[in-house]
């Protein structure tokens, strides 16, 4: 008899399995059911033998947090992405098609395995603008865009754009209506 016991990476508990046959397939694989895996064959001559395995399911990245930023000149500016992935995601920074390196002149990349962070120390007007994080690994790749912008900008977190405000420009010719409609 065959008996593998799934450890949970979320603490909820084992899953079990009990078969007949020499092995174990688990068919449509997740990445939630990576983790450690018991396997216990016994009879009735012997007593059980009991041997783990661990079971690592790769998958692409998947960006799961990355946010625009608005900081005014001057300040201390960062973007950060994160992204799940295994094998872990490598990153690369980009703005206009651009790659950005590390030691450029006032910016620092770093990547950790599952995160990336583009700091800028002393944030200018030519900062501004639209960044694209992609993570990548041996089985594909994403990309998310960032917007550094400063203020007086309208930002719109559901699309990623950013456009100047333009509500006080908008108010002398709203009293000139108003006041030509009566």
């Amino acid at each position: 008899m065959l008996r593998a016991v799934s450890g949970n990476p979320t603490g909820t508990g084992a899953v079990g399995f009990v078969s007949e046959d020499e092995y174990l397939e688990i068919t449509g694989i997740t990445k939630e059911q990576s983790g450690e895996y018991e396997c216990s064959a016994s009879n009735d001559v012997a007593a059980p033998v009991v041997r783990r395995v661990k079971v690592t399911v790769n998958y692409p990245p998947y960006i799961s947090d990355a946010k625009s930023t608005g900081v005014p000149v001057g300040q201390k500016g960062i973007l950060q992405c994160e992204a799940s992935a295994v094998p872990a995601a490598e990153f690369q920074w980009y703005k206009d098609d651009k790659r950005l390196v590390e030691g450029q002149k006032g910016v620092k990349v770093e990547s950790k395995a599952f995160f990336s962070r583009l700091t800028f120390f002393n944030v200018s007007e030519q900062d501004y603008g639209n960044y694209t994080c992609v993570a990548s690994n041996k089985l594909g790749n994403t990309n998310v865009s960032i917007i550094l912008y400063g203020p007086g900008a309208v930002h719109d977190g559901n699309n990623g754009t950013s456009r100047r405000a333009v509500c006080i420009g908008l108010l002398p010719l709203l009293l000139l209506h108003l006041l030509l409609k009566f």
